[in-house]
Formats: structure tokens, sequence, C-alpha cells
């Protein structure tokens, strides 16, 4: 048994998933979650489809991982919402721990243009969460 399924054994229901589009952003975004500077997260809605596994839930823990999959922490999802990206709100996206607001801004940009698209009405799905445990 793997370690990422001796943590998903203990956490019934968990999800594995990873940040990022590659393995610095990953490991830069699991490091700021790990010293609990990150407490949020963002997404495109259309990632996740109703009824999607993946979808945050609140309540659930999940496993952030490395980019290799190896467990990184365990979180707990504490609030999931639904905006469109002109209208997050500020201290959501300080929330995220990747800078100040027009650094933010400017990053989720660039990601969003280099993973499908990006646009100022697009949805996203925003969650925040606690960490439970670093693994």
């Amino acid at each position: 048994m793997s370690a990422l399924d001796r943590v998903l054994a203990r956490h019934p229901g968990a999800q594995a998933f990873r940040f990022g589009d590659g393995p610095d952003l990953c490991a830069s975004l699991t490091q700021l979650v790990r010293s609990g500077d990150k407490t949020a997260t963002c997404a495109p809605l259309e990632d996740y489809p109703e009824g999607d596994p993946a979808r945050p839930v609140v309540g659930r823990r999940d496993v952030a991982c490395w980019w290799d999959w190896t467990p990184a922490a365990v979180i707990e999802t504490s609030e999931v919402a639904e905006c469109r990206f002109r209208d997050v709100p500020e201290a959501f996206a300080l929330a995220e721990g990747e800078g100040d607001f027009a650094e933010w801004r400017a990053g989720h940009v660039a990601y969003f243009r280099r993973t499908g698209g990006f646009s100022e009405d697009m949805w996203l799905m925003c969650e925040r969460f606690r960490l439970v445990e670093v693994l």
C-alpha cells in the first residue's frame, strides 16, 4: 500500500489533489499550505461539474500532494462559494497566500490563460480550508 493510499484510508471520502500545473508551482503552493500561509484556493468552476467527486465539500478532508503524488498535507474544507473572477474579494485573494491583491490577480490571469482560458467573467469555485496535518 502506497503512502497516499494509507493517508486516504485514514480519511474516508478524501480526495487526493495537487496545486498548480507543474512541479515548481505545485511545490510553492503546497509549501504555503504547509506553513499555514495559504488557507484558500480557487479554480474554474467548469473544472468541477455537479457530481464530480473532486468538487470541494464543506467538512471533507482532502490530501494535498507534491507533484509526484507523495502526500504533503491534509486539509479540511471550511467554505465553498462560486464567484466571477472580477468579483473575487481581496480578503479571499490574500488568503491564498500568493502576495498582495495585484500579485494574486496577475498570477491567476497567467495561470488561467495557460490552463484553458481567462475571462473577467469566468466563474470560479472558491474554497477556504484549514490545515489539519503536515505529512
